[in-house]
């Protein structure tokens, strides 16, 4: 830190900051029309002028020195910013200062006494009105370049331009016509900075942008992946007027993503679950919840009293937050007595938690967001975080726009891969024979840490055997990546002084997806990059806000909250002494064996809480057979769906908006989740749904609120012994481990010693094996399913919005050379086969996929992707092979 000295009054301030910096450290605002802390700065506006050692600057654009005294107050420096805000003033139309107005321009002119009249712009220029989330009003555009910055500086889109020369210059999309058919991908930021209002929500009113959130927004945490956006929640008249990121959200830092900041329609869609419902006759039907909760008590009674408790299984959710997911377990294990409780991550990343733990000891990633973005190279692998994390993927594509060494590997060309210094493609399914091929190298080449491997690693014998048969030649056939790509990524990873690495479902989502996050780690472990500061380690992207968290609580078969394991006599009787009941210890079914359970008559009732397992859980057809073969089945939902149809009562259910909590990112950060409005008509929270069912079958959860059951959960677990509601009200955020309420937490793991019992890291041998399908003459195609930038899971609530506006159909994307070969034709309908099922889909021809692969989403559920997708499911962990099916095309008039 730096002391200076403002209009005669000392601050510190960082080495480094700006004169403007240093002026609002002091409480003196400036105005600043072409400055956004987020941004790089520009000093084109020149309202900002100071005096800086007797020397008249931009304050905006220079660096303070350490003793400068910097003088603001002076009259004519009032007066050059005054006239400055009146030379940008005198251009728009009289509307822009119109009394009321909340922009940040308005602000400043009223603080200098700067009025309508001073506004001599005569207007007509054209409006753009065609985006349903971003509007522009040519008219009031000062082209500050504030907007244009955020989409580079921020974004990385580079979507806007400024166009026309002098005082007609103004914003438009880089692509030229109208701005919904532009490269925006509607993260909001250039409404967020605009500060005239030339910019805006369409409906949400000028000046509301996360500089400006109104006195009474509601912060909270965004429930769509697991980035963990802290939001500001604007409300008006009892309902949603904007959701705004937060400017000191410490994760997203002022950004947000189309998802976060503007689909928040489906809270008010005209088919929002507002009753319970109940089947009679066949037909569900709306009762009241004393009934609806009365039946569920007395059918689960039932169950137990003829099947027993391992006669009930339960499927918790990512979405609801880490207090539900508590509840929901404990209810589980005391009130039924059965350790038959999953959630959703079992059909996305229990290949990490299980990966993880076998090689490092805890099941979260090894580092936090802001380290790993201090890396200088970058190993992403298996993930587009530009569309299914958009802001962790802008902080990534920032890095390596500032010089970061970027390797992407995974099959398409999409998101980062397009600026990657090396693109490895392997063909899908050859993950381990692709990680083994670089560790080959990185051990032929010396280009590992023998200290390390020595002092804190095992293994390194027996990997070092396993990895003589994986040559870059022989994994060059296996993966269809080319030997030199190979050789060139691993020395850029090898020869980096702080590598990381990112990945996403794209190395889980396998037959041999446990295999793959272990020969993935073992790259960290010979570089030293974990547990150092060496090196960033390995980083899982969670799809879902609360995926992490949901398996952090327990709701899972074989570990109690905290991943104690109910095998284990200690960590059962630390729970057992909290709820004053036994604990099973037994291991109970994951989803896929609750749906083998309930086809043969084993199961007798089933709870799914937040999953449409119809639409999202592969091979949908045997899903639906079990629900239909269950004799009870309960659904809490938001929104009618193929599961809710097959339900015999049907819970209405609070979304994130609507509900009190927490959440835990993919980095491990505990927040808050803060209700900003009440859910509608009768729907309730999840937590209090399984509330009111456990008393009426007689049980006491002893938990009356969500702060309540996170305490309680603190007291089961010890790694989050030192977490509560009101500690996370006073700090934030707090990453677990955090086993002490006046520690820190842990952002980085493993810096004296890992988690495994031997304290050492665990390089893992495990052979390349093929994936579960193969293509053949009948079915040449390899399928790979998804995430796109407008839509999340399912899509039930990115549908219910304007959202579909931006993509409305589910495409398949394809090879041209296949597209040919096939008779596909661009924009046409085309029918997929595979060996389970079919869909339909739009085809989009294009250089993204490889030629032999063709990839589509799963947010179009009523196409029918998960009809395709196979059972073969990760041999460790049971979680499916979405990422292999084989498949066949057909003309869509089929």
């Amino acid at each position: 830190m730096i002391r200076v000295e403002v209009d005669g009054v000392g601050v510190d301030v960082p080495e480094g900051a700006s004169v403007l910096s240093a002026v609002a450290a002091a409480g003196v605002r400036l105005p600043a029309l072409c400055a956004d802390d987020r941004l790089s700065p520009a000093g084109s506006c020149r309202t900002c002028m100071v005096r800086s050692d007797g020397r008249l600057v931009a304050a905006c654009v220079t660096a303070v020195t350490a003793g400068a005294s910097v003088e603001t107050a002076a009259d004519d420096l009032t007066q050059l910013r005054r006239g400055a805000v009146e030379v940008i003033v005198s251009a728009l139309p009289p509307r822009s200062l119109a009394a009321g107005n909340p922009s940040e321009l308005a602000h400043v002119c009223r603080s200098l006494g700067i009025g309508p009249e001073s506004a001599h712009g005569s207007g007509g220029r054209d409006a753009d009105t065609s985006h349903p989330y971003v509007q522009l009003d040519a008219d009031l555009c000062i082209a500050c370049g504030r907007c244009v910055r955020m989409c580079s500086d921020v974004q990385g889109t580079f979507a806007l331009t400024l166009v026309g020369r002098g005082a007609d210059t103004v914003v438009a999309p880089g692509t030229g016509g109208a701005w919904a058919g532009s490269d925006c991908v509607s993260c909001g930021g250039c409404v967020d900075t605009c500060p005239t209002g030339a910019l805006t929500q369409p409906g949400a009113g000028r000046g509301l942008t996360s500089g400006a959130a109104p006195d009474g927004a509601t912060r909270t945490t965004c429930g769509y992946c697991g980035v963990g956006c802290s939001l500001d929640v604007v409300v008006r008249d009892g309902e949603v007027a904007a959701v705004l990121p937060a400017r000191d959200g410490p994760v997203n830092r002022g950004h947000a993503c189309v998802k976060g900041r503007f689909a928040y329609g489906y809270r008010v869609s005209p088919d929002r679950l507002t009753r319970p419902l109940l089947r009679r006759g066949g037909r569900l039907e709306p009762v009241d919840w004393d009934t609806a909760v009365g039946h569920v008590a007395d059918r689960l009674s039932q169950a137990l009293a003829t099947g027993g408790p391992d006669a009930v299984a339960a499927i918790s959710s990512a979405r609801a937050t880490n207090e539900e997911n508590y509840l929901f377990q404990k209810f589980m294990r005391t009130v039924i007595g059965t350790n038959n409780v999953d959630n959703c991550s079992r059909l996305c990343h229990a290949p990490s938690a299980a990966g993880l733990v076998a090689s490092f000891g805890l099941s979260g990633g090894t580092d936090s967001f802001d380290d790993v973005e201090q890396a200088d190279c970058l190993l992403v692998v298996g993930a587009n975080p530009v569309e299914a994390h958009p802001v962790v993927g802008a902080r990534l594509l920032q890095r390596a726009l500032k010089g970061a060494d970027l390797i992407v590997a995974d099959p398409r060309a999409v998101g980062l891969a397009l600026h990657a210094d090396i693109h490895l493609r392997p063909r899908p399914g050859t993950n381990v024979a692709l990680f083994h091929g670089l560790a080959h190298v990185l051990i032929a080449e010396g280009l590992v840490d023998s200290p390390f491997l020595r002092d804190r690693a095992r293994g390194l014998p027996e990997l070092t055997d396993l990895l003589a048969d994986y040559p870059p030649d022989r994994v060059a056939a296996i993966t269809g990546v080319p030997v030199a790509d190979l050789i060139g990524a691993a020395r850029l990873y090898g020869r980096a002084a702080r590598p990381a690495i990112v990945y996403g479902l794209g190395v889980t989502e396998h037959l041999h997806g446990t295999d793959g996050v272990r020969s993935l780690a073992n790259l960290a472990i010979l570089r030293g990059a974990v547990g150092t500061e060496r090196g960033f380690g390995v980083n899982p992207l969670r799809g879902q806000n609360n995926v992490q968290g949901a398996s952090d609580m327990g709701a899972l078969p074989d570990l109690l909250p905290g991943y104690g394991k109910v095998t284990d006599p200690v960590a059962r009787a630390r729970a057992e002494g909290v709820w004053n009941v036994p604990v099973p210890a037994r291991p109970g079914l994951r989803i896929p064996e609750m749906f083998a359970a309930a086809r043969s008559g084993a199961l007798q009732a089933l709870w799914v809480m937040g999953e449409d397992v119809c639409a999202t859980d592969p091979d949908t057809q045997n899903v639906a057979r079990a629900l239909d073969a269950c004799p009870f089945v309960v659904v809490s939902e938001l929104f009618p769906s193929e599961t809710a149809e097959r339900a015999d009562v049907v819970l209405p259910a609070a979304s994130w908006l609507e509900k009190d909590g927490t959440f835990v990112n993919f980095d491990r950060r505990f927040q808050r989740v803060r209700p900003a409005v009440g859910p509608p008509g009768e729907a309730r929270s999840d937590f209090a749904a399984v509330q009111a069912v456990a008393t009426a079958m007689g049980g006491d959860l002893g938990c009356a609120t969500p702060s309540d059951a996170l305490a309680e959960c603190a007291r089961v677990a010890p790694l989050f012994a030192g977490i509560s509601h009101a500690r996370l009200e006073r700090d934030g955020a707090v990453a677990w481990p955090c086993p002490d309420a006046a520690g820190p937490g842990t952002p980085k793991l493993y810096r004296e010693r890992f988690a495994t019992a031997d304290g050492l890291a665990h390089l893992a041998a495990v052979a390349y094996l093929p994936p579960g399908e193969v293509p053949d003459a009948d079915y040449p195609l390899i399928l790979v399913t998804g995430r796109s930038w407008a839509h999340y899971n399912s899509g039930s609530m990115t549908r219910r919005g304007d959202n579909l506006d931006l993509d409305s159909v589910g495409h398949l994307d394809i090879h041209p050379d296949d597209a040919a070969h096939h008779g596909v034709r661009d924009g046409r309908p085309v029918t997929v086969h595979s060996r389970h099922g079919q869909a339909r889909l739009v085809a989009r021809v294009g250089p993204s996929t490889s030629p032999g692969q063709v990839f589509c989403t799963f947010h179009f559920p009523a196409s029918g992707v998960n009809r395709l997708t196979s059972g073969h499911v990760d041999t460790a962990t049971s979680c499916p092979e979405y990422k292999v099916t084989a498949v066949r095309l057909a003309d869509g008039a089929e």
